[in-house]
């Protein structure tokens, strides 16, 4: 697979989650076109409010680094579960905003691996275009 050797390193990425509550850990790595990496993991706390995952962790290192939708090419997200990590729906809407529709992601665990986008993901979602 193209993108084997990022899914390896979102795996190393992901043991850097901070987890104690679920003990579920998720990594993810945006991968702009310029080859650029953006690094993510989820950081739990005990008002599980404040709790962030793992993909938007990476997409908000991402567009805090000057990266936008049109920038990305990829992005990755791996979870320590024994079924494939879809996003969360705060996820979706926020991942829905900042990636284009058909911008490939990418869901793996020890066992499986998926290759979706937004569109997929979140068919009929909420934007900019709704509040015009």
């Amino acid at each position: 697979m193209k993108y084997q050797d990022l899914i390896n390193e979102t795996f190393k990425v992901m043991e850097n989650a901070y987890a104690p509550y679920s003990n579920y850990k998720v990594g993810s790595i945006v991968l702009s076109k310029d080859g650029r990496k953006f690094y993510g993991v989820n950081i739990e706390n005990a008002s599980y409010g404040a709790t962030n995952c793992g993909e938007r962790s990476a997409i908000f290192n991402a567009y805090s680094n000057g990266i936008r939708k049109d920038d990305i090419e990829v992005i990755t997200i791996v979870t320590s579960g024994n079924t494939l990590g879809y996003p969360c729906g705060i996820c979706r809407q926020v991942l829905s905003e900042l990636l284009n529709g058909d911008t490939l992601i990418i869901l793996a665990n020890k066992n499986e691996v998926k290759l979706t986008n937004m569109n997929e993901i979140l068919p009929f979602s909420f934007s900019s275009e709704d509040l015009k």
